[in-house]
């Protein structure tokens, strides 16, 4: 599987401090086995081709964004940075989960190490955490832009952005490093098979043969510090633009106003809507199969970094301009 490079020295470190530990009730298989997507095993080629060509997608939508953002001068700004921040984000979380998932489908290279498993739930805990925070962001731009324009260039300076950025990564990570640490000291010694393409917390803490209710409350106060909090914001935020959009005087002012926020709404709903049916499907659909739950998981890590680069295309001008520039050039 390939790992970014961040989260590839965490792994490390996260092995290096496995292997430094001695402790007779510390046991860990060496490997575990992903099984792809239980009952479907004979359709795993076909299923590889869509997975694949969303891929894709997703890397020459997102990286096209980041060539015209870096290109074009005149969308040096916060929107514009925020942007290339959730294209980071989609990448790391495509890239942490298809090649594996590839592998597994085309080449049946279905065991991943221990640390390397861990290292994959830190980069997608940690950048679904990170994607949610900059959606906060971009909803704050928004905010000070319609409600605030005279002071949206001093107050969303270049420095403020990068320290909101910052502020987005470090959360990211504090939270989601306990989750390691309590997966990394939980003894598995039930069975090492992952009924998943990738590493789910709950599926590897599930195969640990102690109490786990710590990781469990810890991952639902995490859920909502992350998910219900940033939601809230973003709301609070909208409903502010709103107010300040229903008090302009006329009918085109009002939708030219709400158009710079359409991008953005997108965006928004194709990430939090996906994310809810796959925690209530995973909650409340025990008698769905387990199939239907592993396809759910993946089109929810999968399909909005596809979908993002294509709304940001068509719905931002300023990005479709310079693109259609660069083609016609």
């Amino acid at each position: 599987m390939q790992e970014t490079p961040f989260c590839l020295s965490v792994g490390n470190l996260l092995s290096y401090s496995m292997s430094d530990s001695n402790s007779t009730d510390f046991t860990n298989p060496s490997t575990f086995i992903l099984l792809g997507i239980p009952g479907l095993e004979a359709a795993h080629v076909w299923i590889s081709i869509p997975f694949c060509a969303i891929y894709a997608i997703a890397i020459l939508g997102n990286f096209t964004i980041l060539f015209i953002v870096k290109r074009e001068p005149s969308l040096h700004g916060p929107m514009y940075y925020f942007i290339c921040m959730l294209v980071v984000a989609d990448v790391v979380l495509s890239t942490t989960v298809l090649p594996k998932m590839l592998s597994i489908f085309w080449f049946n290279s279905r065991e991943i190490n221990f640390g390397t498993c861990l290292t994959q739930m830190f980069c997608l805990l940690s950048f679904s955490a990170m994607h949610s925070g900059i959606l906060v962001a971009m909803a704050f731009d928004r905010y000070v832009a319609i409600c605030d324009p005279l002071r949206h260039s001093t107050t969303l300076t270049n420095p403020v952005v990068a320290k909101i950025g910052l502020a987005v990564v470090l959360r990211g990570i504090m939270l989601v490093l306990p989750y390691l640490f309590l997966a990394r000291r939980w003894p598995y010694c039930r069975t090492n098979i992952i009924p998943y393409t990738y590493c789910k917390h709950i599926a590897v803490v599930k195969l640990a043969c102690a109490d786990i209710r710590i990781s469990s409350y810890y991952s639902l106060a995490v859920a909502f510090l992350v998910t219900g909090v940033d939601v809230f914001c973003i709301a609070v935020s909208y409903i502010q633009i709103l107010r300040a959009i229903f008090s302009l005087p006329t009918k085109d002012a009002r939708l030219k106003t709400f158009g710079t926020c359409g991008s953005h709404l997108c965006v928004i709903l194709g990430s939090y809507i996906p994310h809810l049916f796959s925690a209530l499907t995973e909650r409340f659909g025990h008698n769905m199969a387990l199939h239907f739950h592993v396809l759910m998981n993946n089109m929810y890590l999968l399909v909005p970094p596809m979908l993002n680069p294509i709304i940001y295309g068509v719905r931002s001008q300023q990005i479709r301009d310079s693109l259609l520039q660069l083609f016609t050039h």
